[in-house]
């Protein structure tokens, strides 16, 4: 399900649902350690650089508050598994939607290491906005850890939505 074809977007996801729900999974590979990319998704001072603001008990079993630039997502969330610097789950909310999972592994593959994210709970009829939205952040991620700057995210968006809307396609 991933559309890389010549003249076409990059896209990093595939879509799919399970009991009605809706599952976006990415997965991209970083010229980077294990423990380096862990850190860049743990460590709120790193998750400021191209995530967003972050604050709260990032442990296991703790709480936090968390702003997303790109998205503007603003929600709470719970570390309900966390195995450093392999695997991470987080149990979201939001007032505006329903509760949601993070799913994030690491695995090591060389000096690279490559990043899988599953978010699944997603409303059906907005998968497709999920995949663009949620591959933003990868993005934004790959240019912080590469030192550059957080995309235009509206615009990159706009780019990316068309592909996920042909994935999503198939789904709903």
């Amino acid at each position: 399900m991933t559309g890389n074809t010549p003249g076409s977007v990059r896209i990093l996801g595939t879509l799919r649902s399970v009991d009605g729900k809706g599952i976006v999974r990415l997965e991209d590979r970083f010229d980077t350690d294990m423990d380096d990319l862990w850190s860049a998704l743990t460590d709120p001072r790193r998750l400021a650089r191209w995530l967003g603001d972050v604050e709260g008990d990032l442990r296991e079993g703790g709480v936090f508050r968390a702003r997303y630039f790109a998205s503007g997502w603003e929600g709470t969330g719970r570390v309900q598994e966390c195995e450093p610097p392999r695997r991470l789950i987080v149990l979201t909310s939001s007032p505006d939607e329903r509760e949601g999972v993070i799913e994030a592994t690491l695995s090591a593959d060389g000096d690279e290491t490559i990043l899988v994210i599953e978010f699944r709970g997603l409303p059906l009829e907005q998968l497709a906005a999920y995949g663009a939205g949620n591959q933003v952040h990868v993005e934004d991620l790959a240019a912080y850890l590469a030192g550059g700057e957080r995309c235009d995210a509206r615009a990159r968006w706009e780019e990316l939505h068309p592909a996920y809307q042909q994935l999503a396609g198939d789904i709903i």
